[in-house]
């Protein structure tokens, strides 16, 4: 167990430092494992979840193929001028159409599609794009905490135990609803110094016209009414019986067969870095779990909590938060799954267990750069644009919103379920 957590730590570090490319040391911890025979080399593909390097894949390209119409310029520009260029008008806008977007459809596919727009409305507004983008990461993870559907701790949560999307939205929405004004509310306090959009900055968005902005109505033709219709899949994949990574798959494929842009010139927009990111991650994390040192974190909550229900659930949240932090909160989830359902005991008819697990896995993923799945898709985005975020400087707004939103659920699973 120790040379799996050795590496991870080490890796860890190496990241938060910024002196080394986070992929190259992703990739890096990936093959010390391999090459050690931490974990095998069958039992590490199985620990990539191919359902979310697919779903990146495709969304990646869709984006990339309809960014060449001028259509999230028109949208940047529409967003500025009915905010009229305020500042809190920008961040309310832009953070709760993330909050709800991923709800709805899933909190990676939301950044995906909202982070493009977010660079060019900052650029036609003349302000810092990174506040803007780290505000509506905060938000996603928040607003995905709301649905079943939102954020993959919750789907691995509902896939275990049957909760249906009705008892998901009844028990988690609230909680999200006012964790997200109160966390959207301090943020922008925090960043408003460098949001302040200048009157002639405001006047020239005001004055721009969207429709201009349109470069390829031909293309536009083509391509956005399959990205308008991949997203609706999005909404029903679960009627459909079909996962997220096969509908913006299914999206891309057919809007290549559409466009005028060759294939190589799709590809070319693909976050590989992010996708190769990801696969280090995947793998590095397979090793911990394959030589048990989360199930030991998870078993430590059991034990520590003396079969006090209250002790459990608030346990249960905490540590959820902080593993999610370290790891990400998908394999934490998929390891505390079966621990939570040893602490329920009974007849397992207790679902404030699962409640409090969501709580702190989807709250957790707001803590640093590689907590969540639409974080390190930011990020990628971001690095791409010329704006990398940092791994420290996401640390010091990502933990003290995690934080918050904690003690906000803390105090929502006390008042509701003890």
């Amino acid at each position: 167990m120790l040379l799996p957590v050795a590496v991870f730590v080490i890796a860890l570090a190496v990241i938060a430092s910024e002196r080394v490319d986070r992929t190259k040391v992703a990739l890096l911890g990936a093959i010390a494992v391999l090459i050690t025979q931490t974990i095998d080399q069958e039992r590490a593909i199985e620990a990539i979840d191919f359902n979310t390097i697919g779903l990146l894949a495709g969304m990646m390209l869709m984006v990339r193929i309809t960014q060449t119409t001028g259509v999230y310029t028109y949208l940047a520009i529409r967003a500025g001028q009915l905010s009229r260029g305020r500042p809190l008008a920008v961040v309310a806008c832009l953070a709760g159409t993330t909050a709800l977007l991923s709800a709805f459809l899933d909190n990676l596919t939301t950044v995906l599609l909202v982070v493009p727009i977010t660079f060019l409305l900052a650029d036609a507004l003349d302000i810092d794009a990174l506040p803007l983008v780290i505000i509506e990461v905060i938000a996603s993870n928040i607003g995905g905490t709301a649905t079943l559907i939102g954020d993959p701790p919750n789907i691995l949560i509902a896939g275990a135990t049957g909760l249906s999307f009705a008892e998901f939205a009844l028990n988690l929405a609230p909680v999200a609803l006012v964790a997200f004004v109160a966390v959207t509310g301090v943020l922008y306090l925090f960043f408003r110094s460098r949001l302040q959009v200048a009157p002639e900055a405001r006047d020239r968005v005001m004055e721009l016209d969207a429709d201009r902005s349109i470069e390829d109505r031909e293309e536009l033709k083509r391509t956005v009414p399959i990205l308008a219709g991949t997203i609706v899949a999005f909404f029903v994949h679960k009627a459909l019986h079909l996962e997220p990574a096969t509908v913006a798959l299914a999206g891309a494929t057919l809007m290549l067969l559409f466009t005028r842009q060759s294939v190589e010139q799709a590809l070319a927009g693909i976050e590989w870095p992010t996708l190769f990111f990801f696969i280090g991650l995947f793998v590095m994390v397979g090793a911990l779990e394959e030589n048990g040192a989360i199930a030991e974190v998870a078993d430590a909550v059991a034990s520590a909590t003396g079969g006090d229900r209250t002790a459990e659930l608030l346990g249960i949240a905490w540590v959820s938060a902080l593993g999610s932090a370290v790891v990400d909160n998908i394999p934490f989830t998929a390891t505390m799954i079966p621990v939570v359902e040893d602490l329920q005991g009974g007849d397992g008819t207790d679902d404030a267990y699962w409640w409090a697990l969501a709580i702190g896995a989807c709250f957790g993923g707001n803590a640093t750069l590689i907590a969540a799945a639409a974080n390190v898709a930011a990020a990628g985005m971001a690095a791409r644009a010329g704006q990398p975020i940092g791994f420290v400087a996401f640390l010091k707004v990502g933990v003290p919103a995690t934080l918050l939103s904690m003690l906000i659920g803390t105090a929502y699973i006390a008042l509701r379920y003890l």
